[in-house]
């Protein structure tokens, strides 16, 4: 991937920008190592966007988004529960008058979470990609602007920031284990990684369950797929008809490993009682890879993005316990 496409180096230069902008807003997260007992020489690390002001990476592509939308039109946004929360405080800051359109299946936690911030919500739709739907219904027919979860240059902009703080914060990375959804954070991040540091590879990671992005990158085109109930329910739903995400993310993956619902309730464990935190199923499944195949990335340096922790507490605590 030496020769790296002018769309990826726009992406990577609006993310130098975009984190000047918005450093102010959003927390620089730390690495920690990981404690899994690791081969001389090799090294598992995470990049703890489970700490970031809104519990995940959300917060950094919802500002810089509303950073640079006028305020004098409402905003509406779909959301699985993360994205509303960080457009929530987003807005809060910049004076934004906000709606979010959340799925039937949102954690109740997460819907709770957005509402604390006087957000206004509607509930439409029996996923994610049907929320969508509504909202950007609502906004044709209301005047709304809508602020896409993933599919826009400046949200994508917004996550490729957590890429720029690894360079600054490793000497060199192997590689990067992302969780793949609507693809804007593997984009991004894939992005400044490529523009900057090529030989760093960078592996998707799709939960079996809900596959849409791996299934549209293998077709070569946008897909509709089948989406079953997930402990990563932060990746869950479809990817946008004609979204700029998949030729990113087809440039910028080197590799997509496919884990199931057991692979991930393992991960979810291990970081709970040998990491000592508590993160969301699709921080997770970013995880589940490593552990199945630890020999594969022996003296080398690995970082698994933890996307988030905004978890359903009863759900969590049988798949831990």
């Amino acid at each position: 991937m030496s020769n790296v496409s002018e769309l990826i180096l726009r992406s990577a230069a609006a993310s130098v920008a975009t984190h000047r902008r918005i450093a102010p807003l959003i927390n620089k997260t730390p690495i920690v190592a990981s404690r899994i007992a690791q081969p001389k020489g090799t090294q598992l690390l995470y990049k703890t966007e489970n700490f970031q002001f809104t519990g995940s990476f959300k917060l950094r592509g919802a500002s810089a988004m509303l950073t640079t939308t006028p305020t004098d039109r409402p905003v509406v946004t779909a959301s699985s529960g993360n994205h509303g929360i960080a457009c929530s405080l987003a807005a809060q800051k910049t004076g934004h008058k906000l709606t979010v359109v959340l799925p039937e299946n949102v954690i109740a936690k997460k819907r709770e979470t957005i509402e604390s911030y006087g957000t206004r919500v509607i509930i439409a739709g029996a996923d994610s990609s049907l929320a969508e739907v509504h909202a950007r219904k609502l906004a044709e027919d209301e005047g709304y602007t809508y602020i896409s979860p993933y599919n826009d240059p400046g949200v994508i902009a917004g996550q490729g920031t957590i890429g720029l703080e690894l360079l600054e914060q490793l000497p060199q990375i192997d590689n990067v284990f992302i969780s793949m959804g609507g693809g804007g954070l593997i984009s991004g991040i894939g992005a400044v990684l490529k523009s900057f540091s090529p030989n760093t590879r960078v592996i998707g990671v799709s939960a079996v369950n809900t596959a849409a992005l791996a299934a549209s990158m293998a077709a070569g085109e946008i897909v509709e797929t089948a989406h079953y109930d997930t402990l990563a329910d932060g990746v869950a739903g479809g990817v946008d008809a004609g979204s700029v995400t998949l030729p990113m993310a087809s440039e910028v993956i080197d590799e997509v490993i496919h884990c199931d619902e057991e692979q991930i309730a393992e991960a979810l464990r291990v970081i709970a009682w040998t990491d000592n935190m508590i993160v969301e199923g699709a921080a997770a499944l970013a995880l589940a890879p490593y552990l199945a195949q630890p020999e594969a990335y022996e003296g080398q340096t690995s970082v698994v993005l933890l996307c988030g922790a905004n978890y359903d507490q009863a759900r969590l605590k049988s798949v831990i316990a």
